[in-house]
């Protein structure tokens, strides 16, 4: 019992560290991201912050990760309990909505260069998760089309939530139901 205690307060350590390192990648960037920083938003040691990440590139790796579970877990909560149209308009929601009230890093504000670099990697990933939730045959090319409007609608950032996803569901070829 007093094992699982300490690991699962390890875990809120280590979650403390992963969205502290959001709030200091927003002030400065990755380049100037600095261990220090991120223990002092955390309120951790260094100590402690080495013993979860014993590097710079160790903690962003991690930060990646967490990133796309909190991406990941949302649209699974988002999407809980519907299928076909519901189930892919509830996505759509959930990718406006993320974006409109992610508080987390805009990296495209600080270095756009890196967040041009990761597009490569990440448009895949979101295109095939929003694919298999589109019938029909022109699926992947509805999809491709959506997370472009998304990473625009991300790269150059609009308040008009309604227009995104008006956009998002033209893209999917899904009546809007407003």
């Amino acid at each position: 019992m007093e094992q699982t205690a300490a690991i699962e307060g390890d875990s809120t350590t280590q979650q403390r560290i992963l969205a502290a390192t959001a709030e200091v990648l927003s002030r400065n960037g990755k380049r100037k991201l600095s261990l220090s920083d991120v223990a002092s938003q955390a309120r951790v040691s260094r100590p402690t912050l080495y013993r979860w990440f014993a590097s710079k590139e160790e903690l962003l790796s991690a930060f990646s990760h967490y990133e796309r579970q909190t991406f990941e877990s949302g649209m699974s909560r988002a999407t809980a309990g519907l299928k076909g149209a519901d189930k892919l308009d509830a996505a759509l929601r959930f990718i406006v909505e993320y974006q409109h009230s992610y508080t987390g890093v805009r990296m495209v504000d600080i270095e756009p260069e890196h967040v041009i670099s990761q597009f490569s990697h990440v448009i895949p990933q979101m295109r095939d998760g929003l694919q298999r939730l589109i019938p029909g045959p022109n699926a992947a090319v509805k999809a491709a089309t959506a997370i472009r409007v998304a990473s625009s609608h991300y790269m150059i950032r609009s308040d008009d939530a309604d227009q995104f996803l008006a956009q998002l569901r033209h893209a999917v070829g899904i009546k809007s139901s407003d």
